[in-house]
Parts: structure tokens; C-alpha cells; sequence
């Protein structure tokens, strides 16, 4: 008996020891998943949430301090040089970069998948065509292109999204690619091939459900850099047009008044800063929970 219990005690141990580690995953994932939610809840809902609106320009009490630096309530996180209110701008702000990641992320993931696909299972001419182009795209110089769009059309929130789709879907076709030619090589396809599958079925049943993990964990990781890229646009003036708010035009608007006014590129900058490593943690949670080579580490 006593043979009996030393054994157990390690095995006991190790589970105790693997729960707490599956805890600790889970609790790290939920402050993403909370920062998120309240990204996605402050950009649906901003005219709701918003205390004044964004452009109203009031000169009479511009670069009012906020709360906790001696303001008042009825500016809670301050102003800026024009007067506007800095929460409400946040808040708007917050909308652009929902409505830029919703639209940039599943549609770069979907064209570069399919794309990534086509060139990894199909190969010869059509896949070597297919790399060639991302290789240009990756070549492209996003913010020129961007300045040059921006210089014959203006500047819009919908240029801002064509760029992103642009520079964002290559890196989805490149790793899908390389996630294909190491399939197409398995027992499974090819038993499917033997049997009579056809390359769309092949694609759509065995290849696609063997790359969604990697594609998945790449649209975590692009959230972060969408929104990052949308910002670095708007700082640029090359991102979304003025009178909308924008927490990279924030910051552009803000460098006159920085050295008397520093909530004015603190705020949108923070808010930057906690949207970057909320994606990056759930890329990162992402990445060990659905790669089985590192499911069991530690």
C-alpha cells in the first residue's frame, strides 16, 4: 500500500501541476478577450457612449486637463488645443478601428488562403505566378502607395481599407503555401486522390481544415497590426480624411500642444499600446492552444 501511494504521488502531482498551467492559460487569455470586447462594445456603440460630439470644437475650454490631473467630470480625460472633448474622440476612434479590422482581417484571410491554396495544391505556372505576386506585394512600399493613392483620390477610410487588403494578404498566402506542400505529400490526400477526389474537393475537405489553425492565429496577430498600420496613416494625414476621428490623426493633431497638454498623445497613444499586446497575447494563446507541437510544452 504504501508502494501504492508513492507511486500515485508523482502522477498526482503532475496533474495538479498541469491544471494549474491550463488555469493560468485561460486567465491570460480572459483580459484579451475583455479588452477586446470593450473595443468592439465602444466602437458599435459610439454615439451612444460618447459624451459630446467628437468635432464639436468649443475654444473657450480647450486643453482642459483630465480628471486625474485636476480636471473636471465634465471632460473627463481632457481636451484638446480645438476644445473637443478627448473621451468622446477615443471612442469614435475606437469605431474606425472596428470597422477597419472587420473589414481588413477576414478579407485579407480569405484571399490569401484561397490564393495560398491555389498555389500550393495546383503548383507549376499558376503557383509560380501566384508567389511572384505576393513577392511584389511584399516588395511594395505600403506607406508610398498609400501617399500616392491618397495624392490622385484622397484620403478615405475606404482607400485606408484597400491599402490594408493589399499589404495585409500576402502574408496569409505565403504560409498557407507552405502549410500545402507539406500536406499534399500525406497518406490522406493522397487515398483521396486514388478514389477519384477532384482538386476542389481535395482543397475543401482535407486541405482547408488542416490550415485554419495557422490562419486563424495570423488574424490575431494582424489585428494588432491593422490598427497600428490604420494609425500610422492617419498620422501621416494619408489615412482617414479630417473630421473623423482617428486615434493616429489624435496624435498627429496633438504634437503642437505635447509639451503643455501631454494627455493629447498619451491617451490615443495608450490606446494604441493596449490594443497592440491584447492581439499579440491572443496570437500568442492562440499559437500554443491549436499547434499540437507545442500543446504539451511545459
Amino acid at each position: 500500500m504504501a508502494r501504492d501511494a508513492a507511486g500515485e504521488a508523482p502522477v498526482l502531482e503532475m496533474q495538479r501541476r498541469r491544471r494549474g498551467i491550463r488555469w493560468q492559460r485561460w486567465l491570460g487569455l480572459s483580459i484579451p478577450i475583455m479588452i477586446l470586447l470593450a473595443l468592439l462594445v465602444f466602437g458599435a456603440g459610439a454615439d451612444v457612449l460618447a459624451k459630446y460630439d467628437p468635432e464639436h470644437i468649443d475654444v473657450l475650454n480647450r486643453l482642459k486637463p483630465p480628471i486625474f490631473d485636476g480636471g473636471t467630470w465634465d471632460y473627463p480625460l481632457g481636451t484638446d488645443d480645438l476644445g473637443r472633448d478627448m473621451y468622446s474622440r477615443l471612442v469614435h476612434g475606437a469605431r474606425v478601428s472596428v470597422i477597419v479590422v472587420g473589414i481588413v482581417v477576414p478579407g485579407a484571410a480569405l484571399i490569401g488562403t484561397l490564393l495560398g491554396l491555389v498555389a500550393g495544391w495546383v503548383g507549376g505556372l499558376t503557383g509560380q505566378f501566384l508567389m511572384r505576386l505576393v513577392d511584389v506585394q511584399l516588395a511594395l512600399p505600403a506607406i508610398l502607395f498609400a501617399v500616392l493613392l491618397a495624392a490622385l483620390v484622397g484620403a478615405s477610410l475606404r482607400n485606408v481599407i484597400i491599402i490594408l487588403l493589399i499589404w495585409t494578404w500576402p502574408s496569409y498566402a505565403r504560409l498557407v503555401r507552405a502549410d500545402v506542400l507539406s500536406l499534399r505529400e500525406r497518406d490522406f490526400v493522397t487515398a483521396s486522390l486514388a478514389t477519384g477526389g477532384t482538386s476542389w474537393w481535395i482543397m475543401r475537405k482535407h486541405l482547408f481544415p488542416n490550415v485554419v489553425n495557422t490562419v486563424v492565429i495570423i488574424m490575431t496577430l494582424e489585428v494588432a497590426l491593422v490598427i497600428l498600420a490604420e494609425a500610422a496613416l492617419s498620422f501621416l494625414t494619408v489615412g482617414v480624411p479630417p473630421g473623423t476621428a482617428s486615434w493616429g490623426r489624435m496624435i498627429t493633431e496633438g504634437l503642437d500642444t505635447m509639451g503643455v497638454a501631454w494627455w493629447t498623445i498619451w491617451l490615443p497613444g495608450l490606446a494604441l499600446l493596449v490594443i497592440s499586446l491584447t492581439g499579440n497575447m491572443m496570437g500568442d494563446w492562440l499559437r500554443d492552444t491549436l499547434d499540437p507541437r507545442l500543446r504539451n510544452v511545459r
